[in-house]
């Protein structure tokens, strides 16, 4: 059976998304008609991102799901028109993205890289940083991503502490839960990498009482959701020397206003949410994949929880 399935995304995506979808359908054994104008009531799947198109999902009766692009998905399940299964996009390239990004600037601020590279003024100024044992580093969110970077962090030898809303394992690291339990992964951390879920329970996750409990001179690491970060707190946190730096990779409006006080801060490096881009070569096999899984009767993988929202 032919299945239709509509590409519904902005329009600089289709192009890569086009090289590689075909090849991913035929290797899952699926005869698929891919198209970005399909007749709502013959799609039978919906990949989609975003974008000004598409916005009222209730003429697609027959749809079995929708396939987001995106790993974040708070800004589709407040589509009320969105009744039919959403999935989140988990996979490899993803992963291996956030992984990258992650220990790249935890180990840029253990190592005190910024003050070597800015200190070009002639002056020997030795300054040996602890081994990554002697660092405590807190993972806030122990999904999928979350987890990857918390077992590459212990990987390389750092004192990791992981939270999560429920009870997760970590070779290496020692995993908390429950609200308690955020305050204890704060308490004392060095380095702090945010990567919860953008939910009313974790907006703030880091305010004026939960950067308190850091270590003094600590540094926050945010690829996960600009308002896990209360933006105020931080930037007094900042300026009173409580966090040294803070490397921001999403916020609450996006692009960054230009005149948004993070760009100016000296203590402040903004990156523009580019941690865990969707590779479209590897979206690709996880989205023909899920289909084929769906095709058979399967339990799709990585549906959202409207109720959590992730």
């Amino acid at each position: 059976m032919v299945l239709n399935v509509l590409f519904a995304a902005r329009d600089g995506l289709w192009p890569d998304y086009e090289a590689h979808l075909p090849a991913a359908f035929a290797k899952a054994g699926l005869d698929v008609n891919l198209q970005r104008d399909h007749a709502p009531e013959d799609v039978d799947y919906i990949i989609f991102a975003p974008h000004d198109g598409l916005t009222d999902f209730t003429p697609f009766t027959r749809a079995k799901a929708v396939l987001s692009l995106w790993a974040g998905v708070e800004s589709i399940i407040v589509n009320e028109t969105l009744t039919q299964p959403l999935t989140r996009m988990v996979n490899p390239g993803l992963t291996r993205g956030m992984v990258e990004w992650v220990t790249g600037h935890v180990l840029r601020h253990h190592l005190g890289m910024d003050r070597q590279i800015l200190n070009q003024d002639g002056t020997w100024t030795p300054v040996v940083p602890p081994l990554a044992e002697d660092r405590k580093v807190t993972v806030l969110g122990l999904g999928a991503l979350g987890a990857a970077c918390a077992t590459a962090l212990t990987g390389l030898g750092f004192d990791v502490t992981g939270w999560s809303r429920s009870r997760k394992a970590i070779d290496g690291a020692q995993c908390l839960s429950g609200d308690a339990g955020m305050d204890d992964a704060l308490r004392g951390a060095e380095i702090v990498v945010l990567l919860l879920p953008d939910t009313a329970a974790t907006e703030n996750a880091l305010n004026t009482k939960s950067l308190a409990l850091l270590a003094k001179g600590a540094f926050v690491v945010n690829p996960g959701r600009g308002p896990l970060i209360d933006d105020d707190a931080l930037l007094a946190a900042l300026d009173s020397g409580q966090v040294a730096h803070a490397t921001l990779d999403v916020f609450r409006v996006e692009p960054l206003p230009a005149e948004h006080p993070f760009w100016a801060h000296p203590s402040v490096t903004v990156t523009p949410h580019i941690a865990a881009e969707t590779r479209p070569k590897t979206a690709a096999i996880e989205i023909a994949a899920n289909i084929a899984r769906s095709e058979r009767g399967e339990a799709m993988l990585h549906l959202v929880d409207r109720n959590t929202g992730y």
